[in-house]
């Protein structure tokens, strides 16, 4: 490790990866960069505990737009990350669509005008009939069904880890060096970050700071004085066996009341975003175990025949990095502090917006602006005024 880098990014799983990735990948930036991760291991980071998909069908256009761009880069992921020892790994993206269902005519309300966006914006989705969505999945009933919202093609899941695998490996074979430590202070020059001081002792200098440090954003922008209200929120997926499965070819479900399902391979896994939805402690990745036959069975049985009789195999539980002023995620500079720079708070969509974030924070730190995807009203200025840019089409 040196005394100095130009830019040091701190966290190295998805979002740090793909910025370390993209830095080593862009012509106008000759720079050295530094990646800093607490947990090499990766065990308990949001990327590693994901449900590993990605949807188009958001709300707001930066998130449709980072997504249309991650997609075709998954697709192609082996090409793209490919090092002088070969090319990367196929992420393998099972590409059966998100299905959103409403049964509420504010729900219905929303799913169309989240449609108006993401048509304008060139994403490949349909409104469908209730009767529709029966000729297509014929194991769902939807009697209280006024419509749905399906991806019909580039949504879908995924390897995750192999993602962020692949970023690191391509990452380091463009120079990026990555270090087992953590940050623990931020030195500042009045208007610029001059270093990070890390929990070994060692203070290295940077000409760029970026935070990609999921869950624990919230603490590193305090190192700077900055107030960034993300932090964990602790998310419980199910794995399920059914005694008589639907056909293949079942999409990524998220029913009105709230509950998502997907095929993963013979299995299933499930999911929902509790009401009562309390910060956890750093270490707590016990699974809710009574969500499944409180919340979790009864909205699936009463969805489909085919998840009446089903037994629960597995179950874990990750951690959401949640911004909780909008759910929405905060990324480029801080406007008092220049070149430090925010890539936080995607409140369970950073791993599918991560190949876009990375591509964004390498462009503000070589050209100074956004110039694939204006990410502006993403910026930490709403934070401070405390001003909402809210995604509606949150899992």
């Amino acid at each position: 490790m040196n005394s100095s880098y130009d830019v040091v990014v701190i966290g190295g799983a998805a979002v740090g990866a793909s910025t370390a990735y993209w830095l080593s990948r862009d012509p106008g930036f000759t720079g050295s960069v530094l990646v800093v991760e607490r947990d090499t291991t990766y065990a308990r980071c949001c990327t590693a505990l994901s449900a590993a998909a990605i949807r188009h069908q958001f709300s707001q256009p930066e998130n449709v737009a980072l997504s249309l761009f991650g997609t075709p880069f998954i697709k192609n992921f082996p090409e793209e990350t490919r090092t002088p020892d070969g090319p990367g790994p196929d992420l393998g993206l099972k590409e059966h669509g998100y299905l959103f269902l409403a049964r509420t005519e504010s729900q219905v309300q929303v799913l169309r005008e989240n449609h108006e966006v993401q048509r304008g914006l060139g994403a490949d989705v349909a409104l469908l009939e209730p009767g529709e969505i029966a000729a297509r999945y014929p194991h769902l009933r939807v009697d209280d069904i006024l419509l749905g919202s399906l991806g019909l093609s580039g949504e879908g899941w995924f390897d995750n880890v192999g993602l962020m695998q692949g970023l690191r490996r391509a990452a380091k074979a463009g120079g990026v060096e990555f270090v087992h430590d953590e940050v623990v202070g931020i030195d500042r020059d009045g208007a610029r970050v001059t270093g990070v001081r890390l929990a070994s002792g060692a203070t290295v200098g940077c000409g760029h700071v970026v935070s990609a440090a999921g869950t624990r954003a919230g603490q590193v922008a305090k190192m700077i004085g900055a107030d960034l209200p993300v932090g964990p929120r602790k998310r419980t997926i199910f794995v399920f066996r059914c005694a008589e499965p639907p056909a293949p070819g079942a999409p990524l479900m998220i029913d009105a009341d709230g509950v998502f399902s997907r095929p993963e391979g013979n299995r299933f896994v499930t999911g929902f975003s509790p009401e009562k939805d309390p910060v956890p402690a750093w270490d707590d990745f016990e699974p809710e175990w009574d969500e499944f036959e409180e919340v979790l069975w009864p909205s699936l049985a009463a969805r489909s025949p085919n998840f009446e009789a089903i037994r629960m195999e597995t179950a874990w539980a990750g951690h959401y990095d949640y911004n909780a002023l909008d759910q929405n995620g905060v990324v480029g500079p801080h406007p008092d502090v220049g070149n430090f720079l925010f890539a936080n708070g995607f409140s369970g969509h950073g791993l599918q917006q991560s190949i876009g974030v990375g591509r964004a924070i390498c462009e503000q730190v070589v050209h100074g602006r956004f110039v694939t995807i204006d990410l502006g009203p993403m910026g930490f200025e709403r934070i401070a005024a405390g001003q909402r840019y809210l995604e509606k089409a949150i899992i």
